[in-house]
């Protein structure tokens, strides 16, 4: 993508380093999850969170669920499965955005 070089990220070694990472950062994990009833627009984000997001066929294992530090979901009406993952993580981190004052950053 063209915009990639305007972009900053980490790559992980593996999850321990991630975990690190966090720690360092005095960080949240905020798990999408849909073993939850916490709505993510009923959520309070705060500038530093971090959103983790899970396969779509099968979330995350429990250990990560269990570590997460929040969890929340994007409520579906009933009988419906999912939001794919791209969605789901676009709908969440504008969500984020919004509350932190960040879309301008």
């Amino acid at each position: 993508m063209d915009y990639f070089d305007h972009v900053d990220f980490t790559r992980h070694t593996d999850w321990n380093a991630f975990l690190a990472f966090v720690d360092s950062q005095s960080a949240r994990i905020i798990l999408l999850t849909s073993k939850t009833d916490a709505a993510y627009h009923e959520f309070t984000f705060q500038p530093d969170d971090i959103l983790l997001f899970g396969s779509e066929s099968a979330g995350v294992p429990l250990d990560v669920n269990q570590r997460a530090d929040e969890r929340i979901t994007i409520k579906m009406k009933n009988g419906m499965r999912s939001l794919n993952l791209a969605v789901s993580a676009g709908m969440a981190l504008g969500e984020a955005l919004k509350q932190t004052g960040q879309f301008s950053k």
